[in-house]
């Protein structure tokens, strides 16, 4: 508990609702604080008597790894913020009150589940229509802006924003109450504010708010600002300026955007046209001033753009700057005029910010592509990647999280988006979704309502969902319950397809076929030579209807041609009208890779390069079905010719892919693989795998934990070798069953395993258990326990044994370079597997059991300190105590790492004249599992 100071005046208040902050803020660049004097007026505008206030305090996100943004950041695999020091860290500190009258207190205190929320403890209820002032002292630590774009930055500027207390918005069931997630979507009430900041001399300021006056005291210059019926603001400090303004009838737009290529008249052109469109379809500004930042822009690219190196340019230099700014603009403007819940109702800023891009290109830029001029070069001109239209790319971004069972309905509030919807795919299937009720309504009646919605906003104090939804409904001429009910409110598939077909000269009667059961309107078109005869939308349809259109000599009829609707598959949507065909969809080849293209099937093919000590190098080509999004069957076809033996090697895998919407259950996949490889300088090894995962996750996106259920049958056939050492080893078949529950963060990573398996010769069931933490102090603690135990045994080999050091991998699964090495480099990598130690002891194997833990710390940066230690017991062998440590290198966590052994059984391993053998390394060059290290933050 803490206390406020406050002075409390109960006025009978009658005016337009909204508060009053009154804030002198001092800047000290050499402690990079704010000193705050700030006097809060509030009017209670709701019908509740109120005896606590709520005020939101978003530097306090910034204080520590344990606050909600911290935990964001960790989920989210963004080690920046994790690892800072205190010094780059932000807060609020010393919040107290002085009334030179009465020196009242009040007590205060930080919400239990929402501790960037504090609550005001009132003297007297507040009831509806009167005031209270609040006189608030503290000090605001600024962060550094890498975490997150505002704060301090190491050329000596600040971006102050939610810097400040401010009154949290009042919503029907009470204060509402939102940490900072780092999301730009504080839940704030309408204020009016005047501050006075004071900065040293060699600052200049650059504000959404009004400027009223300046005065100087040297050293120190003040600015008096202004802002009225605000729901935030923005104040940037430079020692040079690097804004520009821009003037478009009465507003005035600060910027400090730049592309370098274009000089300053061509960048005014293009913000004043930006400005001009926006204005035309949104109405005016409700402020006199906007400011649009590349610290803005950086927070919240244009996806693909931003992922091009200056040096490739696809796109005109002005098209780029243009699409940037017109994003930027528009997420600013919305932000600052549209008075709707920014978290509960997120949906609507994303939807009319992609609606009107979209509408934007059509208007400016209808040939636009999705690749820019890349589409002139005749080479790349088959692939669809290449000829897509730039707002194509809308749908299938969103269409990529559709596919992986990983989309989330729109009326999803923000902070449960995982990274790559809240930052993409939603707000892409926002704007989608607009964009298909305004076709299939025609006339603009989406547009129109927009603008009628934010003319209700610039006329009204808060805003919310239910009022953009009436306005829809009430232009509408045709009913839209659909609209909100199942494409707004849920994540149900779109996926209609041809069923029956019968055409004549003159009409086409056909049926459909609804696969998912989601009532939605569709349009129909009639294709003859590539070219639309005829469109019609066929409304609702609540299961498979039969339809009859008039022929107009269509030789092709296509559902959702131009992809009005977001349809979970277009593959079906393809019904030749001809008298003899083959296909609906003709074949296709690309090369290397390509985006789905709904008019074709696709084969691709690959030059593959691969490498094996016992194969050599093995090119290879291989051919697939895989496009850029996921579909259900699948199937991989890798030949290849190993360089050393002159022969044919090479892999495939097929599968075939179950998706599961709304259950923990989200997906089963049955795969069948295979390999023909060199596990020997001088044999192959023959490999056949079918299997069947059952893949588990939560219902909240969000939580990173995975588990799942693998059960396949592992058939070797094995040439005879100088390396065998038993016939057993030759030929087999285990059948494997295996669980795995894991959750992985920044902070925290937990893994376990269980693993039976059964072969003629033997059964054993082992388990293991990974912890990983990252303590406050930066440094890391993993701890990994193995138990193993076999329930049968009647092998004369090791070669099924638990491995202590380096396991034989006889089920050909792990990643190793030269499975078969005894001694050499290749000899000594190692694989996160069974016992795990990183010496060569004299006892290497156990064919009983075996009870290793492995643990390693951090001594500075990425080098640790690690030892193992484990009991193994073998047949007709007392049971024997094994340990090794030394130092870890790990450069990369599970991908790439160095063991340098340093004591163990064997006595002090550095002193051995051989050291450079007993050295241990992890390296992954497994594609995936590569990929994984850069998508696990989105995904």
């Amino acid at each position: 508990m803490k206390k406020l100071v406050a002075l409390i005046l109960l006025i009978s208040y009658s005016a337009f609702g909204q508060q009053q902050s009154h804030i002198k803020a001092a800047l000290h660049p050499d402690t990079k604080t704010l000193v705050v004097q700030q006097d809060i007026t509030y009017t209670n505008t709701s019908k509740d008597t109120l005896t606590r206030l709520a005020f939101n305090d978003w530097m306090h996100g910034y204080s520590s790894r344990a606050t909600a943004m911290g935990a964001r950041f960790s989920d989210e695999f963004d080690r920046e913020f994790l690892v800072a020091s205190e010094d780059q860290r932000g807060n609020t500190n010393s919040l107290e009150i002085a009334n030179p009258t009465t020196a009242t207190s009040l007590v205060w205190e930080r919400n239990a589940q929402h501790q960037d929320v504090i609550e005001v403890n009132l003297e007297q209820p507040l009831v509806p229509q009167q005031q209270v002032i609040l006189h608030f002292s503290y000090s605001v630590k600024i962060p550094f802006d890498a975490f997150t774009h505002y704060g301090y930055n190491n050329q000596g500027g600040y971006i102050l924003k939610d810097c400040f207390l401010v009154p949290a918005r009042y919503g029907d069931k009470g204060f509402l109450y939102y940490d900072n997630l780092n999301l730009d979507d504080a839940a704030s009430a309408l204020t009016d504010y005047d501050v006075e900041l004071t900065v040293p001399q060699n600052y200049t300021l650059s504000t959404d708010l009004e400027e009223s006056s300046k005065t100087t005291t040297v050293p120190l210059d003040t600015y008096h600002l202004q802002g009225k019926n605000r729901l935030n603001f923005s104040c940037y400090l430079e020692l040079t300026s690097g804004f520009a303004s821009y003037r478009n009838g009465g507003l005035e737009v600060l910027s400090n955007m730049r592309n370098e290529r274009l000089n300053e008249i061509q960048q005014a052109l293009v913000i004043n046209k930006v400005v001009s469109y926006v204005q035309e379809q949104l109405g005016d500004f409700p402020n006199s001033k906007l400011i649009v930042s590349q610290a803005d822009y950086d927070r919240n690219p244009f996806y693909g753009l931003n992922q091009l190196p200056s040096f490739i340019s696809p796109f005109p230099d002005e098209f780029l700057f243009e699409v940037q700014f017109l994003k930027t603009y528009l997420n600013n403007y919305l932000h600052q005029s549209l008075r709707l819940d920014p978290r509960k109702d997120n949906w609507i800023y994303d939807g009319i910010q992609v609606y009107l891009m979209m509408h934007y290109i059509d208007d400016y830029y209808p040939k636009a592509k999705m690749m820019g001029n890349v589409y002139r070069f005749r080479l790349v001109r088959g692939y669809h990647l290449v000829d897509m239209d730039f707002n194509g790319q809308y749908s299938y971004f969103y269409m990529l999280m559709a596919r992986k069972n990983l989309d989330q309905p729109l009326t999803n509030s923000k902070d449960t988006l995982i990274r790559f919807n809240e930052k993409i795919a939603s707000k892409y299937r926002a704007g989608l979704s607009l964009e298909y009720l305004n076709t299939y309504l025609e006339h603009d009646v989406v547009s129109t309502s927009i603008r009628q919605f934010m003319t209700l906003n610039r006329n009204q104090g808060q805003t919310e969902a239910i009022d953009f939804k009436n306005l829809l409904v009430k232009q509408s001429p045709k009913k839209i319950d659909w609209f909100f009910d199942t494409v707004i409110g849920t994540r149900d598939l779109i996926d209609y397809k041809f069923n029956e077909v019968h055409k004549t000269k003159d009409e086409i009667q056909f049926s459909l076929t609804n696969k998912t059961g989601v009532a939605v309107p569709i349009p129909v078109y009639g294709l003859k030579d590539k070219q639309v005869v005829f469109k019609k939308w066929l409304d609702v349809i609540p299961k498979d209807s039969i339809f009859t259109v008039p022929r107009m000599g269509a030789d092709q009829l296509v559902l959702n041609y131009r992809n009005e609707v977001p349809e979970f598959n277009l593959r079906n949507n393809w019904q030749s009208l001809n008298r003899f065909h083959l296909n609906n969809r003709p074949i296709k080849f690309n090369f290397m890779k390509d985006l789905e293209d709904p008019k074709y099937n696709q084969l691709l093919y690959v030059p593959t390069l691969e490498y094996n000590l016992y194969d050599g190098f093995l090119p290879g080509f291989q051919i697939h079905n895989k496009t850029i999004m996921d579909k259900p069957f699948i199937f991989d076809i890798t030949p290849m010719v190993s360089t050393k033996t002159r022969n044919l090697s090479g892999k495939a895998i097929t599968y075939v892919s179950q998706y599961y919407r709304g259950h923990s259950l989200y997906n089963i996949k049955y795969m069948l693989s295979g390999n023909y490889l060199h596990y020997a300088p001088d044999a192959y090894y023959t490999k056949l795998a079918p299997t069947v995962f059952f893949n588990f996750r939560p219902l909240d996106l969000r939580d990173n934990r995975k588990s799942a259920i693998v059960v396949k049958e592992i058939i070797v056939d094995k040439q005879k070798s100088i390396y065998a050492v038993s016939e057993d080893t030759q030929n087999y078949a285990v059948f494997n069953a295996k669980y795995i529950n894991t959750k992985t963060e920044v902070t925290h990573h937990y893994h376990f395993l269980a693993d039976f398996q059964y072969e003629q010769h033997f059964s054993k069931l082992a388990a293991e258990t990974q912890y990983r933490t990252l303590f406050d102090n930066n440094r890391q603690l993993n701890l990994r326990l193995f138990t193993g135990v076999f329930l049968s045994n009647t092998t004369d080999t090791d070669y099924f044994d638990f491995g202590l050091d380096r396991p034989t991998d006889y089920l050909f699964e792990s990643e190793y370079i030269g499975r078969s090495e005894k001694k050499g480099i290749f000899s000594q990598q190692s694989i996160v597997s069974d016992g795990f130690f990183k010496s060569k002891l004299a006892t290497r194997s156990a064919n009983q059991w075996m009870a290793t833990g492995n643990i390693s710390y951090t001594l500075w940066n990425w080098i640790d300190a690690y030892g193992d230690v484990g009991m193994l017991k073998n047949k007709n062998h007392s049971a024997q105590f094994v340990y090794d440590n030394g130092i870890r290198l790990n450069l990369v966590t599970d991908y790439f790492e160095v063991f340098l052994p340093v004591y163990s059984n064997n006595g002090w391993e550095v002193g051995d004249q051989k050291y450079g053998e007993k050295i241990r390394f992890i390296i992954t060059f497994h594609t995936e599992t590569l990929i994984n290290l850069f998508t696990r933050k989105w995904f």
